[in-house]
């Protein structure tokens, strides 16, 4: 157990156990071909066939399969995707289309986004793709070891200029790759190759680990933090928020602090920016998010009784 530790906290994660086994193989999806198959790798809105077909290639060089296509502004299915795609014909015919980024995300616990663009982020931890990707191979899950673990997605932007910030705020996490200064910008299918490569050998690598391991006497959940976290402590009995459930109380939240004068419609956006933030720090749980929404709720309830208290208070 010492072993998959030491890994998972050099990888930029840490590892929890409950104190009462830790059933590693179970818990945790990492180093499986399961694990990879639950990674989403989103494109938004892809303009190049040549590109969509080698991203898929590339996938199944590395052992994915799930492509999700963001409004794509190309044929995925065409003579050049095909071509590009050689013997991954099968993950561009299997490929999710969807109109929204939102619609990509549904029903994932994780995303990382890929950017470019420091200034995109400011006060924003841009990380590698090798101490960041392995967190989306890591099931924070509750279920048992039957059950498939939950989807997470990497996201990438646009050909010509990426993702924006309103696109940027779906995402936890935020990758940019290394390369040097003189020509920092890398293809579509070149960045999605090299984020692949690393998915696949951090698979590898905790797969192996794992392999060593022999599981520990009572059932138990272990669960995963990235390195630094805000939460300390995430309890194994409450199942992570899935990333749509979180948007809606984003919604439900800035629809409220519009009603209550805190936010103003021309700085909303920047504003529930901050809040994305600080929310997507903390990776709330399922009874979190519904707490908060609760909140909120009550809050409305309030505000409608006092008008109403006043009315009659003022009557005409």
């Amino acid at each position: 157990m010492d072993a998959i530790a030491h890994y998972l906290n050099s990888t930029g994660l840490k590892f929890y156990g409950s104190g009462k086994g830790d059933r590693m193989g179970q818990d945790l999806s990492l180093g499986s071909s399961q694990g990879l198959s639950q990674v989403r790798i989103v494109l938004l809105e892809p303009a190049g066939p040549l590109n969509v077909g080698s991203v898929a290639r590339v996938m199944k060089n590395m052992g994915l399969s799930r492509l999700v296509l963001v409004n794509p502004q190309c044929d995925p299915l065409g003579e050049a995707a095909r071509l590009m795609a050689v013997h991954a014909a099968d993950v561009l015919e299997g490929a999710q289309r969807v109109a929204t980024l939102a619609d990509a995300l549904q029903g994932c616990l994780r995303a990382i986004a890929t950017t470019g663009r420091d200034r995109a982020l400011p006060n924003t931890a841009l990380e590698s793709p090798r101490s960041c990707l392995p967190w989306l191979l890591a099931s924070t899950s509750t279920s048992t070891s039957t059950d498939s673990p939950p989807p997470s997605a990497l996201i990438f932007g646009r050909e010509d200029r990426g993702l924006n910030n309103e696109e940027l705020n779906y995402a936890q996490r935020f990758l940019r790759i290394p390369s040097h200064p003189d020509y920092p910008s890398l293809n579509l299918a070149q960045a999605v190759a090299v984020c692949c490569y690393e998915l696949y050998e951090a698979a590898q690598q905790a797969g192996a680990i794992a392999a060593k391991t022999a599981a520990v006497d009572e059932p138990g959940q272990s669960y995963l933090l990235p390195s630094g976290s805000t939460s300390s402590m995430v309890s194994v009995f409450e199942p992570p928020a899935t990333l749509d459930r979180i948007e809606g109380y984003y919604q439900h939240l800035e629809a409220m602090l519009l009603q209550i004068g805190y936010l103003y419609p021309h700085t909303a956006s920047s504003r529930m920016e901050k809040f994305r933030r600080l929310f997507n720090r903390a990776y709330l749980t399922e009874p979190e998010v519904a707490m908060l929404r609760g909140i909120l709720t009550q809050m409305k309830w309030a505000l409608q009784q006092a008008r109403l208290n006043n009315a009659d208070s003022h009557p005409r």
